[in-house]
């Protein structure tokens, strides 16, 4: 079954809330294309509000770290009927700076490698891995407008992507895998083509 971003939305809605909310956590290896899916996904439910998980790595050695405070700032207190209040990590200093808060809403979208992590599954009403093959992947990455200040970290980046999912396989444990070859078309998770 191949659904557009509107099926897919159609789907998040008619799954079950999480404690009242639905928390939809867009999931995929750098470069996938998770954050252009996710805003489109955003703008089709109605604006929801979007926390992605690079607000909350500690740097580049930081990816586990950073889904184990996405437990904690976000998932538990959205679960809970609470906002969400969260420690933006400033990349450029290399420490956390201020604290934010997201309201709680009905659907809020978590977005980032590590977003479907299996200490974020039991606060997620639908999980959704982005999938597009390596070589494209870094040809994205490599076009980016921060690829200069990535660029360095890159092996060490990948390296914990690798350890991680190979580890947590989310792919497996996806409701949706959408194509991120063109961000338009997904596959229910009993599809082939996962990685």
């Amino acid at each position: 079954m191949r659904l557009d971003v509107a099926g897919l939305v159609t789907f998040i809605r008619e799954r079950p809330a999480v404690g009242g909310v639905r928390l939809v956590t867009v999931d995929g290896y750098s470069g996938a294309g998770k954050s252009r899916l996710t805003g489109r996904l955003a703008a089709t439910l109605g604006r929801a509000p979007t926390l992605h998980l690079d607000f909350f790595y500690p740097g580049w050695d930081g990816l586990a770290a950073g889904v184990e405070l996405a437990v904690q700032w976000v998932a538990a207190p959205l679960v809970a009927g609470r906002p969400a209040r969260w420690r933006r990590f400033d990349w450029g200093a290399g420490e956390f700076a201020e604290w934010r808060e997201t309201p709680w809403a009905p659907v809020v979208v978590l977005e980032g490698c590590g977003a479907g992590s299996a200490a974020l599954r039991p606060y997620t009403s639908t999980a959704v891995w982005v999938d597009a093959p390596a070589d494209l992947r870094e040809r994205r990455l490599h076009g980016r407008v921060d690829w200069p200040h990535y660029a360095p970290h890159r092996a060490r980046w990948a390296a914990q992507e690798e350890a991680l999912f190979a580890a947590e396989r989310p792919w497996e444990h996806a409701d949706a895998v959408v194509d991120g070859t063109t961000g338009d078309g997904t596959r229910n998770r009993r599809s082939p083509g996962a990685p």
